[in-house]
């Protein structure tokens, strides 16, 4: 039998409130926040038909990442000490880095792509985009592709 799912990556505004509830819920088992599911959907606000319909549908970015590689684009200023900067951050963050791509500077950017396995990373990916995009120089940063 042929496999014909299709997965996506969709900023949460777009999805329907029940699936972003449904995420929460399956949050508030894991970490032992609630013990059971009707505590985690009473909690959230949805019903126990919701949850079991959508549970195994959705994870967060995050979630789905950790443990595999992700590949990040970013947009930096050239100027001395950024791309350094960022190479910090991923260590410092646990991260493994496989692949560094930068092109040739142009209008005072430049566009860098980093492939990095993200098994040991000491925090999570929203966490990590987060505090990439306020270190000095940071035009924008984000997860281009994971495998």
């Amino acid at each position: 039998m042929q496999d014909n799912h299709k997965y996506y990556i969709v900023e949460d505004t777009a999805l329907p409130d029940v699936l972003i509830r449904a995420v929460k819920a399956k949050e508030l088992l894991s970490v032992g926040k609630s013990k059971t599911v009707n505590e985690a959907v009473a909690a959230v606000g949805i019903s126990r038909s919701a949850f079991y319909k959508y549970k195994d549908l959705i994870s967060p970015f995050n979630d789905m990442s950790l443990g595999h590689i992700i590949t990040f684009s970013m947009l930096l200023q050239d100027k001395p000490g950024v791309l350094s900067g960022i190479l910090s951050h991923f260590a410092v963050s646990g991260a493994n880095i496989l692949t560094i791509y930068q092109t040739i500077p142009s209008g005072g950017r430049a566009t860098v792509t980093i492939s990095a396995e993200t098994k040991g990373m000491k925090t999570s990916i929203d966490s990590f985009i987060e505090r990439a995009m306020q270190l000095d120089g940071v035009i924008s940063f984000g997860p281009l592709a994971g495998q």
